[in-house]
């Protein structure tokens, strides 16, 4: 385990401080320190040089995948660029002001609860003093479907069975904004319970019905996960709230250790086609993402059983 760790740390400063926070419980002045530097070293600096004058990525809000505004700061929120950080502030301003998401000013027709989830998710950590992130979450709450879900194409009042991509994107969002002390915290909380029964019966990855799975690729190991769906991406949202174990989790739990490399790391499968602006990691080595999610989520399990 000492050398697995010492690997993650020889990694990028994104990888490094979730490792001290998460793995060895490090002092926060430690992390916290180390954390500073996402956006002065490394993989966050080259993405915070693509930005341009208007605060865009590739002059694009939401296309192209996945190098628009959207998605690269969607990718530097799971590094952990700093809260504060003062061009991802201002560009995540420019998504609320312009018809990006229901989110925005310019409110856009069509519900996509995707989206939603993701706007809900950048104006937490990148936290927006803003009574629109309130009203999002409203919409959110008022849209969760009968099986504790969501689905992008349902709209209010309409019941259909939930999406897994749709209820992980707007889980992660409503998380967030929960950490970041929003005043519907104790009714997103109840909602997250219900989001969390949705993917215990289904054993986070299976039809409930048949036992199969939709997307094989849900069984896979991801990153970044975009707006998909896996098993490590779910599981690791259950140890960010801190929930409680539940044994219907069992099978995405051995599914995951089943992945582990003799040498104590995970794989990268492959991704999803798309441009990027660089590639952080390739398949023919162990990643230290996967490796880094996948010890903080058993760890999470181990400690909760």
């Amino acid at each position: 385990m000492s050398d697995v760790v010492d690997w993650l740390l020889e990694g990028d400063p994104s990888i490094r401080w979730q490792v001290e926070r998460d793995l060895l419980d490090c002092p926060a002045s430690i992390w916290l320190a180390t954390q500073r530097t996402v956006g002065t070293e490394g993989w966050g600096t080259r993405l915070l040089a693509e930005r341009d004058d208007a605060g865009l990525w590739a002059q694009g809000l939401y296309g192209p995948k996945w190098i628009s505004t959207t998605y690269t700061l969607l990718q530097l929120w799971r590094m952990g660029l700093p809260r504060d950080n003062a061009e991802a502030l201002e560009s995540v301003r420019v998504l609320i002001d312009r018809p990006v998401w229901l989110f925005g000013r310019a409110h856009r027709q069509k519900w996509e609860g995707c989206v939603a989830g993701f706007g809900l998710a950048l104006s937490s950590w990148f936290t927006i003093d803003d009574p629109i992130r309130d009203d999002l979450v409203e919409e959110i709450l008022a849209r969760q479907l009968g099986d504790g879900g969501w689905n992008c194409r349902a709209d209010r009042g309409e019941q259909r069975h939930s999406s897994f991509h749709t209820t992980i994107n707007t889980m992660e969002g409503l998380r967030e904004y929960c950490l970041s002390g929003g005043k519907h915290t104790s009714d997103v909380e109840k909602a997250e319970a219900l989001g969390r029964q949705f993917f215990a019966q289904h054993q986070m990855y299976r039809s409930h019905r048949t036992g199969r799975i939709p997307d094989p690729r849900m069984a896979q190991l991801h990153f970044p996960p975009r707006w998909h769906h896996d098993i490590l991406r779910g599981l690791d949202y259950y140890r960010a709230a801190v929930a409680e174990r539940d044994g219907q989790l069992a099978d995405p739990i051995a599914l995951l250790n089943g992945y582990r490399r003799k040498d104590g790391r995970w794989p990268l499968h492959q991704g999803y086609g798309g441009k990027v602006w660089f590639s952080m990691e390739t398949g023919r080595n162990p990643s230290r993402w996967n490796t880094l999610r996948a010890l903080r989520v058993l760890r999470w399990w181990n400690q909760t059983g």
